[in-house]
């Protein structure tokens, strides 16, 4: 006998883990204050810019002292540009534990052809800090976005290390506390957690990362694109929202209409605490069914953000088949979107629970999943 399908849908089925759902009551009318068809370097464009990068260090709690830019290319730009800028100098570690880590070990070791320790983890594992160096310059992601797992503090990390650390935070910023302190360079793209626009990324430097700019040169030539000193010195306009490329002045507005909505619910603890529900009514549901698992093994490293699912049936013939079949069969209804696994990770499903998404929507999908799951159960009989 057929399942009959849930009452309840959510209100809004978008869980896409990358461009991310929009805030709560969004719509076109908000952007009504965006300096269309003005340069970015006349004074208004400037001054959003500005508000921008000075909105961003209140709700973050960045340091006065650290540099904060809005950079081209989303978080990838970001991450790029302190690769190719900032390596070199002393040895390196380049922890990954899902593809996008994955990705920045290509990077050095294949392109900048840095003889550099790799410290990998499977899909549901992080790298064990506790055996990092931090006497080298150590590359991570704090969260990763395709396997589900996060680094749980910055405890491992020295206060008192030689080397740099260089954090990809594009699914963490805006949903989860990072500790300054132990972070010299943190990268991000407003398109997740806010569910900004794509195409920018935002580069947040230390003191000590700009000590490094401005006092080694890479043995490499760097793109115009990537180049933040000049003549030994950094590009102070970078950090002030002289931006090195146009950047869409629609996007700006959409961030800062998004910050300001962080702002109205509490800011960053406002931001993390409605992260923290909405993966906790996934982890309820997968404690309750013994069909359905979290992909990280360890609770304590698994995400708030990109909360990343595995089915662990007996009766299922193909993961991977099954898997998009579930998605296909939720996007069908038109109750969860964009919601199976990365391509490079293990089968299953991917459910952005970041702080834009209601907790109430995370809810009325749970069933929906045990229904589609049924219905390909029965289908695959």
């Amino acid at each position: 006998m057929a399942m009959t399908a849930p009452a309840t849908r959510p209100v809004n089925p978008r869980f896409s883990s990358g461009p991310c759902a929009k805030i709560p009551g969004f719509s076109l009318d908000m952007l009504a204050d965006a300096p269309l068809g003005r340069s970015h370097r006349a004074a208004v464009g400037k001054a959003k810019l500005k508000e921008a990068i000075e909105t961003t260090r209140d709700i973050l709690g960045v340091p006065a002292d650290y540099r904060i830019g809005i950079v081209p290319a989303s978080d990838t730009g970001a991450v790029e540009m302190a690769l190719w800028s900032l390596l070199g100098a002393r040895k390196v570690t380049m922890c990954a534990w899902e593809s996008f880590g994955s990705g920045w070990v290509t990077d050095v070791v294949k392109q900048l052809k840095l003889d550099a320790e790799v410290k990998e983890a499977g899909y549901g594992d992080i790298v064990d800090f506790t055996t990092v160096d931090f006497d080298t310059d150590v590359v991570f992601t704090w969260n990763g976005t395709t396997s589900g797992v996060r680094l749980p503090n910055g405890d491992a990390i020295p206060a008192d290390r030689a080397g740099l650390t260089i954090c990809d935070a594009t699914s963490a910023a805006f949903a989860m506390d990072l500790p300054w302190d132990k972070l010299d360079v943190t990268t991000f793209s407003w398109q997740k957690v806010l569910g900004g626009e794509g195409g920018h990324g935002v580069l947040i430097l230390s003191p000590r990362a700009v000590e490094r700019l401005e006092s080694y040169t890479p043995a490499w030539p760097l793109p115009k694109i990537f180049r933040l000193t000049s003549k030994g010195k950094l590009i102070e306009g970078i950090f002030v929202g002289e931006t090195i490329n146009t950047p869409s002045m629609l996007c700006v507005e959409d961030y800062l209409v998004a910050m300001n909505w962080a702002k109205s619910i509490g800011g960053l603890k406002g931001l993390v605490d409605r992260a923290a529900a909405n993966a906790q009514v996934v982890w309820d549901f997968c404690a309750a069914k013994p069909w359905l698992a979290n992909l990280a093994n360890d609770p304590a490293t698994a995400s708030t953000t990109s909360v990343c699912l595995k089915f662990t049936d007996e009766r299922i013939k193909d993961g991977a088949a099954f898997a998009k079949a579930v998605a296909k069969r939720l996007e069908k209804e038109g109750v969860a979107l964009d919601i199976g696994a990365y391509r490079d990770a293990p089968a299953g499903l991917r459910i952005w629970c970041g702080s834009t998404i209601e907790t109430a929507d995370v809810a009325a999908l749970m069933p929906w999943i045990e229904y589609a799951f049924e219905a390909e159960i029965a289908a695959q009989a």
